[in-house]
């Protein structure tokens, strides 16, 4: 019988996290290091790559790259998947974090432009990258990919349509690749809701409060709180799971 440890151990692994320079994606990057895989740390500031996987090696010693990508924009999803075969000669783990949902006040507001840059960072970007990393970890020794979606993806409101529609078409998504990358490659999806990160900084303390009062864990998540799920799905641990959206929520409803 295979021991707790090992199921969860990626020694020798090769994990790609986009939007990993700050927020959950952070947090995921080092948790995969700390569990003993090398990591590609991208995002659209190469500066911020670059220091997340300075950081990953100092307190992991662990191999990092760090390759700056707006994961909207294909010819950079593809630069950035060569990016990873040629560093590292394979991808065992493919995490497609990379989010973004700009404010508006009124439906009206939101411009083609806007709804577009919403749809290709969060759900353009992951299909391209999933279906080129995804296609070669399914001709090689397979792999996991985890998509990151939001509990907006189910109970949508009004401040986040376009974002909304995105994530919800990222649960489809981790489905069909489920389907077409199977058995060797096995598609989840993580579904976080409130967590203490970048876009939570802007809530006032009332819209915390009433959160925090509404969830059955009585708070908000920590970033780090991510990592579990992360791992879980990375490893062999979750080794029968595949087209499924795991929540992460604190007991939203």
């Amino acid at each position: 019988m295979t021991s707790t440890a090992e199921l969860f151990d990626l020694t020798g692994k090769v994990a790609v996290v986009t939007g990993g320079s700050r927020g959950l994606g952070r947090s995921m990057v080092l948790g995969l290091a700390e569990a003993g895989a090398d990591v590609l740390v991208s995002s659209r500031k190469q500066e911020a790559c670059e220091e997340v996987a300075a950081l990953v090696t100092e307190e992991t010693g662990r191999r990092a790259v760090a390759h700056a990508c707006h994961v909207a924009k294909w010819d950079e999803v593809d630069a950035l998947a060569e990016a990873a075969y040629e560093a590292f000669g394979r991808v065992d783990v493919l995490v497609n974090n990379a989010g973004m949902s700009p404010l508006y006040d009124k439906v009206t507001d939101i411009t083609e432009d806007n709804w577009e840059k919403v749809i290709g960072v969060n759900l353009k970007g992951p299909f391209r990258l999933s279906a080129l990393v995804g296609s070669r970890m399914a001709d090689g020794d397979g792999g996991s990919i985890i998509n990151v979606s939001s509990t907006g993806a189910v109970r949508p409101y009004g401040g986040i349509i376009p974002y909304a529609a995105a994530k919800a078409g990222l649960h489809a998504m981790t489905m069909g690749f489920a389907h077409a990358f199977g058995p060797t490659v096995r598609v989840n999806c993580i579904m976080p809701g409130a967590f203490r990160t970048d876009v939570t900084a802007y809530w006032s303390d009332e819209m915390f409060a009433a959160t925090e009062a509404s969830l059955p864990s009585g708070r908000v998540g920590d970033p780090d709180e991510i990592v579990g799920a992360t791992l879980w799905l990375a490893s062999a641990a979750s080794s029968y799971v595949t087209g499924a959206v795991v929540p992460v929520t604190g007991g939203a409803a």
